[in-house]
């Protein structure tokens, strides 16, 4: 009976030994994913945004942000379109180009993405996909929120928001602005522009 219990004795510390061998792997992996973890650095005019994304609700929408990013799509467009307190809007390749100006607002990267509406509330400082009346409609034009947008949710795919440079959103926002052609306005009376837009480890934003 002893060396039963002796046998048993010795199988649970190898078992808790293998369990805890598991939880350092798990811990690993973690810390690993962590590390890798991709955020886009936005440098504008004014300053630099530092964005985080939601992969694990719009992982398309996210790998082709990255995606457009990586060619260098975003580099020299601008905010085209701002309105104070809701949202400023990019990502319009046609921004590149001031003698487009009357058609900022309709370019795109050639093809058209599905959405991924999801949960995410659209708060100051969350990246959403612009798109027009078709729900899968969305392909490289993006916004950022000045404010709470409740009437956006679910209507719309949410796949990031900003972890740093929120005065610089702040400072976009405040672009002065006269009526565009539909009479809104959001027409920005000085260039909001955007340099460049890299994907970068997460771990090495300071």
């Amino acid at each position: 009976m002893k060396r039963i219990v002796f046998i048993a004795v010795i199988g649970l510390a190898f078992g808790s030994i293998a369990m805890r061998a598991e939880a350092d792997k798990s811990d690993e992996k973690k810390a690993d994913a962590s590390a890798t973890k991709e955020v886009a650095v936005i440098k504008t005019t004014q300053g630099e945004m530092v964005v985080e994304f939601w992969s694990d609700v719009a992982p398309s929408t996210v790998e082709n942000f990255k995606k457009l990013a990586r060619k260098e799509f975003y580099d020299g467009t601008a905010f085209h379109r701002i309105i104070k307190g809701f949202m400023i809007q990019g990502g319009d390749p046609l921004t590149k180009d001031p003698a487009r100006e009357a058609d900022y607002g309709t370019g795109d990267p050639g093809y058209k993405i599905k959405a991924e509406f999801n949960e995410r509330p659209h708060v100051r400082g969350v990246l959403s996909m612009a798109r027009s009346r078709d729900p899968d409609s969305a392909g490289s034009q993006f916004f950022i929120c000045l404010g709470t947008a409740s009437s956006l949710d679910r209507q719309y795919t949410a796949f990031g928001k900003i972890i740093k440079g929120d005065d610089v959103l702040g400072k976009i926002g405040d672009t002065p602005v006269g009526p565009s052609r539909s009479g809104e306005r959001s027409k920005p009376t000085v260039r909001a522009g955007v340099e460049t837009v890299r994907i970068v480890p997460g771990d090495s934003i300071k």
